[in-house]
């Protein structure tokens, strides 16, 4: 599969954030509210669609324990495909609960639903108090270490070596930049500013092609692989082929993120991934940097 630039998503991809974000996200909706859902289905908000930042996703969550309580059925298996129905993200998923519960329920709702409060927490629970006081210029009062530190490197030394020696590389995120920089210096891979996109660069989030079709008008690229972990990493890749059709956009599911195995295979298929690879390490192996003629 020839490419001459290649775009990594962090998350999922580049670091293992199982034990770091997914886990702030349920915590932190269990510590505002006292209940909260499974790990696992944190999947399904992702396959909704519209859920690149996690603090909206945490907003999402725990707008769904709210609901539950004042007469909505308690099933997020239909929370999520009426998300995806109504095109994904917090603001689908505000518009289903509105939708759905008389006016009183959606009141006492949203006068419980504190987003504010639940970032703070999130941001506590991931980075710890240190970081939190760094970053966030608060002074915390959760006791946490942080769960950024739980993050494992998921690409080899060998792998940076063999794709920053053939390719331009690129960076596209939902993170923080100063989170974003955490991630890509434990792992060793050195992106410039100029090559990246993160939360703090970027409004809109994927699957928006915006920022994808950025960075291949400044590599000059022909021919762009985005590897990414999620369903909207594949839509990122579909939408720049849209609105860029001089260039080619090969959109890479990579399974050591929420999707795994067989079932992530097909999901990422169905979705129409251009290949789906077990983990980062085998893009050197599926990528060319010469044309086939």
């Amino acid at each position: 599969m020839y490419a001459d630039a290649v775009v990594l998503d962090v998350d999922g991809v580049i670091v293992d954030v199982a034990d770091s974000y997914r886990r702030a996200i349920v915590e932190s909706v269990e510590r505002v509210y006292g209940e909260t859902i499974d790990r696992a289905d944190i999947q399904q908000f992702k396959d909704a669609g519209g859920f690149n930042n996690d603090w909206e996703l945490t907003h999402a969550v725990a707008l769904f324990v709210l609901a539950g309580r004042h007469g909505f059925d308690p099933d997020i298996d239909r929370f999520t495909d009426l998300i995806a129905g109504t095109g994904g993200g917090l603001d689908a998923a505000e518009t289903v609960v509105i939708n759905d519960v008389g006016p009183a329920a959606r009141e006492r709702i949203f006068d419980a639903w504190d987003r504010d409060r639940l970032r703070d927490v999130f941001q506590q629970l991931y980075l710890g108090a240190d970081l939190y006081r760094q970053l966030e210029g608060g002074e915390p009062d959760i006791d946490a270490p942080g769960y950024i530190h739980d993050e494992p490197v998921l690409i080899d030394e060998a792998t940076i070596d063999r794709l920053t020696g053939r390719f331009d590389v690129g960076v596209l995120t939902g993170r923080p930049a100063a989170e974003a920089d955490i991630a890509l210096d434990r792992a060793g891979l050195d992106v410039p500013d100029y090559h990246r996109f993160t939360m703090d660069d970027w409004e809109a989030g994927k699957p928006d092609p915006g920022a994808l079709v950025t960075l291949a008008d400044r590599f000059d690229a022909a021919a762009v692989a985005f590897a990414g972990d999620t369903l909207d990493d594949i839509r990122t890749a579909r939408n720049a082929a849209e609105v860029d059709p001089d260039r080619e956009y090969r959109g890479i599911g990579v399974l050591t993120g929420g999707l795994s195995g067989d079932e992530g295979r097909r999901k990422y298929e169905r979705a129409g991934a251009d290949a789906v690879v077990e983990s980062v390490n085998a893009l050197p192996n599926l990528l060319s940097d010469r044309p086939t003629v």
